[in-house]
């Protein structure tokens, strides 16, 4: 409101009265400005006005939520210039100026028109003009006030961060934090408690707890077991008004899983087990599976296996399988059933990763007593050697006996055992055997020269079981008789020069023997004494000679012709 230098200097007092109801009590509070300014609420800037007049007010409040069927009343604008005769005009403007509150131009009666939303807006900055009704000219300077929206508690708490989803170790110590949860309220924290909240636990006693100003959960019991229970729903809830009755409150699921630790050693189901394993399984093989259970998880369940006592353990080996957490034990040698019948072993299963913290509840490993029962198997007949080799002259009557093989029934029944002679890979029956005694015969002359040595495969069966067959190797060595004469090692033509002296060699002859080496060679050189001898030559026997094939030199008697029987050709001059 601008002010003439010629006006009175006497100051004029504008009132703004404000009567505040809040929950039946009044609230009042007079802040004094200086000349030169106007002082405004929470922070608000600074108007610098002209030095000219002072002012005292009375804060305005409106109270949000207002649902009555009048306007709200707030306050009153009022200039000591203001005689009561309806010359001053009461003039409003600034934020919600006209539509959210209205003014009684006359009176400087200001009402709420809207039921307000302090969590939207907290205050409203108006600005009041007093001006003469007849000459339209200001008779206040302008001045800027707030009118403050005053909270109710119409919010309730809010987590806004939940559900939770969270973990602790089991067997944890009493008062172990799990987490902290914190719920806002929209409503004003400077006044009153609508916005003081507190925390309580609906859902999750006596295992939880929950601090009642911090919203931190903690566990309320000693050794909380994951095996016993594994999961908890706890719900929390945030109660505003300090947790007065009559506050708002909202409220929080806070989902609890306990993990694991290795508290549980592992334990067999039983004390003693029988495993029944034929003989005729393979070396290498798995011929079992033992388990030991442990109620942890994870690594925390993990375990290795060991035979620790017992008269199978050269015989068996065990093995850990990663993934299912099973003993499997192995053959680590063959087994017979009429040597030994069973074994014993003791088992021990044991924890790989031990907690120090629960060593009081150990020791974290258990055995039990394995009994494995070798069963017996109808086994082919047994033949008394891995091969056999045999030997037979040639030229042998035929039904000569060339040797007997031996196979009996390894089992307890001791069955009848017969022989047969496997023929598929045998063009020419040589030999056949003797079904019940296993001896082998002779079915032809043989001839060492022709074959030296044959191979055959005789097959075993027991008479109570003929599919069950066994086979070995025989080797047949045919041994050499003298019965086949020298013979020239080739036709030789000979050619004798004429000039050759008496005695000197003019050829070397061979002769072999398709006979054994026994048999055979040294061999004997002479002329046919049947036959008419030629004086020009002789023959006589190397005796002395280190050769393969033994062999007669030839040897001129005279100088003489080339024979008639010989062809000629270009002859050496002797010396």
């Amino acid at each position: 409101m601008k002010i003439t230098s010629t006006s009175c200097i006497c100051p004029v007092l504008v009132c703004l009265c404000f009567v505040q109801r809040c929950y039946g009590t009044a609230h009042h509070s007079s802040i004094k400005v200086t000349r030169n300014q106007t002082k405004h609420i929470e922070g608000e800037t600074e108007v610098h006005h002209r030095p000219k007049r002072g002012w005292v007010w009375n804060q305005f409040f409106v109270l949000e939520e207002h649902m009555g069927p009048d306007p709200q009343y707030v306050g009153k604008l009022h200039s000591n210039s203001d005689k009561g005769d309806g010359s001053v005009k009461y003039i409003l403007t600034g934020e919600g100026a006209g539509t959210i509150f209205i003014i009684d131009d006359t009176t400087g009666d200001i009402h709420s028109t809207k039921s307000l939303d302090r969590e939207q807006k907290t205050h409203y900055v108006l600005h009041a003009q007093a001006i003469d009704r007849r000459t339209n000219k200001p008779l206040e300077p302008e001045s800027e006030f707030i009118i403050k929206v005053q909270d109710i508690n119409d919010n309730a708490p809010k987590f806004t961060d939940g559900p939770y989803i969270v973990t602790v170790p089991e067997m944890s110590d009493m008062g172990t934090s799990v987490l902290q949860v914190t719920a806002t309220d929209a409503d004003d924290p400077t006044y009153g408690n609508s916005a003081r909240v507190v925390y309580s636990i609906l859902q999750g006693q006596p295992y939880f707890s929950v601090d009642p100003k911090t919203g931190v959960i903690r566990t309320a019991l000693h050794n909380m077991d994951r095996e016993a229970r594994e999961h908890y729903s706890v719900v929390i809830q945030a109660k505003d008004m300090a947790g007065q009755v009559g506050g708002l409150s909202g409220s929080t699921t806070v989902n609890i899983t306990l993990t694991d630790v290795n508290d549980n050693p592992p334990r067999f189901p039983q004390k003693h087990y029988q495993l029944y394993v034929p003989e005729s399984a393979q070396v290498g093989s798995a011929v079992g599976k033992i388990k030991a259970n442990d109620a942890d998880t994870g690594s925390n369940a993990d375990m290795t296996y060991s035979i620790i006592n017992g008269d199978g353990i050269g015989i068996f080996s065990i093995s850990t399988d990663k993934e299912t957490r099973e003993g499997i034990l192995s053959l680590k040698k063959p087994l017979n059933y009429e040597k030994k019948k069973s074994y014993t072993l003791t088992i021990e299963g044991a924890n790989t990763h031990l907690d120090f913290r629960f060593s009081h509840l150990g020791p974290f490993k258990d055995a039990t007593m394995l009994k494995i029962i070798v069963g017996d198997v109808d086994e082919p007949p047994l033949f008394s050697m891995p091969s056999y080799v045999m030997e037979v002259y040639e030229n042998a009557k035929i039904g000569t006996v060339v040797g007997t093989v031996l196979a009996q029934d390894p089992d307890s029944a001791n069955s009848l055992v017969r022989y047969f002679i496997d023929h598929s890979g045998e063009d020419d029956r040589v030999f056949n055997i003797d079904a019940n005694s296993g001896t082998i015969r002779t079915t032809k002359v043989l001839d060492r020269e022709e074959t030296p040595w044959y191979n055959i495969t005789v097959a075993a069966s027991e008479n109570d079981n003929p599919g069950l067959l066994s086979h070995v190797t025989v080797g047949i060595r045919v041994l050499d008789v003298n019965d086949n004469p020298p013979e020239l090692a080739r036709e030789y033509d000979i050619v004798v020069c004429e000039n050759s002296k008496p005695g000197q060699v003019i050829h070397t002859i061979s002769a072999t023997d398709k006979d054994d080496f026994a048999n055979g060679p040294r061999f004997n050189f002479f002329l046919d004494e049947r036959l008419s001898i030629n004086p020009n030559f002789t023959l006589k026997d190397n005796e002395a000679a280190a050769v393969p094939s033994p062999s007669g030199f030839v040897h001129a008697r005279e100088m003489g012709a080339c024979g008639p029987a010989m062809r000629k050709r270009s002859c050496p001059r002797l010396a």
